[in-house]
C-alpha cells in the first residue's frame, strides 16, 4: 500500500511510487517531496486512481466561530479573486484599508485550522484581539516562549520557520502578514516545509529591492488583488497633501558634506567605477571587504549623508511646522535613533525606538490615541508591524530610498475620519545625496489633494 507522510518538515512517499515533485531518497528508500506540494500529490493518486493511505495531517481541533465582520466592496473583490484562484495568492492594500478584514473573513468561510505568520511580536498581539474581537474565540500563539496551539494560532515568522518541522502538518492554511518578508532567504522555507493547501499574502508594499518578491507567486500564488492609496482616498482613506521642504546645509556642515563627498568621488573616479545601479554599489560594497581605500570612501559617503539627514537646518524647519499644526496629532520619522533622541529632547516629544521595552511603547502609543500626547517621534520601528492611532500631520525627516518606507509611512496617516485632511511633509536637505535619496522613495510626487 502506498502511503504518505510528514516527516520533520517533508513528505515521506513510501510504496516505491514515483510522484511529481518527489526525489528518491536512497537513505530511507522512499521518495520525499516539499511538504508544498501535499495537495498535488494527492490529487495525482486521485487522478490516477492509485489507492494510499494519507497519514500526514495532525491538525488541533475545529472550534465554533461566529463571523462579525462585514467587508467593503473592494475587501469583497479582493476575496473573491482570491477564492478564484484556488484559495491561494496575494492581496496588495494600503496601510488602513483592511486587509486584516479581508483575512479574517478567509477564515470565516473556510473554517480550517489556520495559522497566521507576522513579523512582530506587537502584531501578535493585534491579530490576538481582531481574531477575538471578530471571531469570538481565543487563539493559540507559538512565539518566542509560548506554544499554544489552537484553530487559528498566530506566530512570529521566526518561531514558523524554527518550528516548521513540528507545525509543518497541523494546518491547512497559512496567512503571511507582511508577505513580504517571506521572500527572504531563510523565511520562504515556511511556505516549502508546511502542507497548507490554503494560503494567503497580505502587504501594503509587494516589491522588494532585492526583487526577491519574483519568487512568492511559486511560494504562495501571484497577486490576485491590488490597490493602491490614490484608489481609495476619499472614499475609504482621508485626503492628503504632501509637500517637500528643502533645506540648506549652514556653512559649516556644507564645508563639511563637500569634503566627505570629494573623498568618496575620488576614489570612484581613481577606480574607473560608475553608480548606475543598487548592483553597482553592491559591487562597490564587496570591494570595501579587501581594500583599506574603498573603506575610508565609505566611510566619508556614510558621514556626508549623516551630515545631510541630520542637519541642523531641518530641526528648526521642524519647530516651526509644529507651531504652525499645534495641537494636531503628528508623526515624525527620521532613519536614525540619534536624531530621534535629539528631536525628542528639544521639543519635549516622547520618543519610540527598537530600544523601547515594550510596555513603555504601549503606553506611549494608548496616550497618543487617547489625545494625551500629541506628537511622537520614532525611527523606523513604527513603519511596519504596529497599529497606530490615528494622525494627521507626519514629518519626514530622513529616511532609506526604500519607496516601502514612504508608502508606510503615508499610510499612517490616512485613516479614515469625517473632515480630516492628511498633510506629509518630507524635509530634504538641498543640494546633496539626500535629494536623489528622497526622489526615489516618494517617486517625485507632486502636491495631491
Amino acid at each position: 500500500m502506498v502511503s504518505i507522510l510528514f516527516d520533520k518538515g517533508s513528505l515521506l512517499i513510501k510504496g516505491n511510487i514515483r510522484t511529481p515533485y518527489g526525489r528518491w531518497d536512497s537513505r530511507i528508500g522512499a521518495y520525499r517531496a516539499k511538504s508544498m506540494y501535499y495537495s498535488d500529490i494527492i490529487d495525482y493518486f486521485k487522478e490516477s486512481q492509485i489507492s494510499f493511505q494519507d497519514k500526514v495531517m495532525h491538525p488541533p481541533p475545529i472550534e465554533f466561530i461566529s463571523c462579525k465582520i462585514t467587508l467593503r466592496k473592494y475587501q469583497e473583490k479582493a476575496l473573491f479573486n482570491w477564492n478564484r484562484n484556488n484559495k491561494k495568492g496575494i492581496i496588495v492594500l494600503p496601510t488602513a484599508a483592511g486587509k486584516t478584514y479581508v483575512a479574517l473573513k478567509a477564515i470565516c468561510e473556510l473554517k480550517t485550522q489556520t495559522l497566521i505568520i507576522v513579523p512582530t511580536l506587537d502584531l501578535v498581539d493585534q491579530w490576538k484581539k481582531r481574531i477575538k474581537e471578530f471571531l469570538d474565540i481565543d487563539s493559540g500563539v507559538i512565539s518566542g516562549g509560548e506554544k499554544i496551539i489552537k484553530m487559528v494560532t498566530v506566530s512570529t515568522y521566526d518561531s514558523a520557520y524554527l518550528k516548521a518541522s513540528y507545525l509543518g502538518n497541523k494546518f491547512s492554511f497559512l496567512i503571511f502578514d507582511e508577505v513580504h518578508h517571506l521572500a527572504s532567504q531563510n523565511y520562504m522555507q515556511i511556505a516549502e516545509m508546511y502542507v497548507a493547501p490554503y494560503r494567503l499574502g497580505l502587504t501594503a508594499t509587494y516589491e522588494r529591492i532585492d526583487e526577491r518578491h519574483k519568487i512568492l507567486p511559486s511560494l504562495i500564488g501571484n497577486v490576485v488583488f491590488s490597490l493602491n492609496v490614490k484608489d481609495l482616498v476619499g472614499a475609504y482613506l482621508s485626503p492628503y497633501v504632501y509637500e517637500k521642504i528643502y533645506v540648506k546645509l549652514g556653512s559649516v556642515e556644507k564645508k563639511k558634506y563637500i569634503d566627505e563627498m570629494n573623498i568618496f568621488k575620488s576614489y570612484l573616479k581613481d577606480k574607473k567605477i560608475f553608480m548606475r545601479s543598487a548592483l553597482d554599489f553592491q559591487k562597490f560594497i564587496m570591494l570595501t571587504g579587501r581594500d583599506p581605500n574603498a573603506r575610508r570612501a565609505l566611510l566619508a559617503r556614510n558621514n556626508a549623508f549623516k551630515i545631510a539627514l541630520n542637519s541642523e537646518e531641518k530641526i528648526k524647519i521642524l519647530g516651526d511646522q509644529l507651531k504652525r499644526h499645534p495641537g494636531a496629532k503628528s508623526l515624525i520619522f527620521t532613519l536614525h535613533n540619534d536624531l530621534v533622541y535629539m528631536i525628542s529632547n528639544r521639543f519635549f516629544i516622547p520618543s519610540i525606538t527598537y530600544q523601547t521595552p515594550r510596555n513603555e511603547r504601549r503606553e506611549i502609543l494608548e496616550k497618543f490615541k487617547n489625545g494625551t500626547y500629541k506628537t511622537i517621534v520614532t525611527s523606523q520601528v513604527l513603519d511596519e508591524g504596529i497599529d497606530v492611532p490615528d494622525a494627521s500631520i507626519g514629518y519626514i525627516i530622513s529616511g532609506t530610498g526604500s519607496s516601502r518606507e514612504y508608502i508606510q509611512r503615508l499610510g499612517r496617516l490616512l485613516r479614515k475620519v469625517e473632515g480630516k485632511e492628511a498633510r506629509l511633509y518630507e524635509i530634504v536637505s538641498k543640494e546633496t545625496i539626500e535629494v536623489r535619496i528622497s526622489n526615489r522613495r516618494s517617486k517625485k510626487e507632486e502636491k495631491v489633494v
